[in-house]
């Protein structure tokens, strides 16, 4: 979406971070209309810099104070950040547009992915929240079948990259891999429940006394929320795998009437957003390597179930740029464009 000239006073919250660092690249690429930019954080990066257009721009404390006269606030921190200071922001007058879990299923607070609910923006009371990174791609890919047949389950398991951890889940990956490489000791596992190099680990944040963790049951909650579909049923298994960017899933879906393999080709080759790459006798599919760095969600392995009329599809998405920052500059943008900024 196109966004008119006039510029914009913007901040972002947690601009040392590792989705930080990604929006204020992504502000640049996307030539949002910022005339001024506020770089956020915590005190422990208080007075270091991060770059922007080419200048070093000082971090300064996050602080109710510093959202004065601001239009945009992204949220890139911690919830408990988000929790205290989006209020604060809202109250001065900007939209906050938060990335972390805190407000996504609070009733009057939008959560959206542009090329699917874009119009929810409509509704924003001074906060607007970003789904989690695997739950923007499995939107998307759902709401594209579903504009040609009804939607009635999906069953997925993901692929998640450390980085969906932040800083820390990088460095450990790191860490562990160049302990290897020395033939030391792998150091102790602290972003994860368990070490991540050569490894695949069940995913949790925390485990409920249901079996799922809080990560698979924000994959339900927030896909229903953001297709508005109380009754969509979604079950799912996360893992963590030693990728340091780019979120996969392998999903099984249930439609309405049968879908061809073909007809759900065309429908992901036909969404905006999506980029359907789907020849593997080619070698041709989609890869977590292959969409780091990139806004697209690729889509391929699209074949139906041998043993009943489901679909089987892969899907890919940066975790730091889909799934995190651009989604939130494309809300942004959508305000803008709806003249609600």
């Amino acid at each position: 979406m196109s966004v008119d000239e006039r510029g914009r006073t913007v901040a972002v919250v947690g601009a040392t971070g590792a989705v930080g660092e990604v929006l204020l690249r992504v502000l640049e690429e996307r030539s949002f209309p910022v005339s001024e930019l506020r770089a956020l954080a915590s005190a422990r990066s208080e007075g270091s810099t991060v770059r922007f257009r080419g200048q070093d721009v000082p971090v300064r404390l996050a602080e109710p104070d510093a959202f004065d006269g601001v239009d945009f606030v992204f949220f890139a921190a911690t919830g408990s950040l988000s929790k205290e200071l989006a209020p604060e922001a809202a109250r001065r007058g900007a939209v906050a547009i938060d990335k972390s879990s805190t407000w996504r299923m609070e009733a009057d607070v939008p959560l959206v992915v542009p090329e699917v609910n874009g119009a929810a923006v409509e509704k924003h009371r001074g906060i607007v929240s970003c789904p989690n990174c695997t739950t923007t791609p499995l939107a998307m890919t759902l709401e594209a079948l579903r504009r040609v047949a009804e939607v009635r389950e999906a069953i997925v398991t993901t692929f998640q990259a450390v980085s969906g951890a932040g800083l820390p889940g990088l460095e450990e990956l790191e860490n562990q891999q160049r302990a290897r490489q020395a033939g030391e000791p792998r150091p102790e596992p602290r972003a994860f429940a368990a070490p991540i190099a050569d490894n695949v680990v069940p995913l949790c944040e925390t485990f409920l006394d249901n079996g799922y963790s809080t990560e698979e049951i924000k994959l339900l909650h927030e896909t229903r929320k953001i297709l508005d579909d109380p009754e969509l049923r979604v079950t799912m298994t996360c893992t963590r795998v030693p990728v340091p960017v780019g979120h996969a899933a392998s999903v099984l879906v249930e439609t309405g009437r049968p879908l061809s393999a073909e007809e759900a080709r065309e429908a992901f080759a036909a969404f905006p957003g999506i980029e359907l790459i789907d020849e593997p006798e080619r070698g041709r599919f989609p890869t977590q390597d292959m969409v780091a760095g990139r806004d697209e969600v690729l889509v391929g392995r699209v074949r139906r179930d041998l043993s009943s009329s489901r679909l089987w599809f892969w899907e890919c998405g940066d975790n730091l740029r889909k799934g995190a920052a651009t989604n939130a500059v494309q809300i942004a943008e959508e305000l803008i464009g709806r003249g609600l900024r």
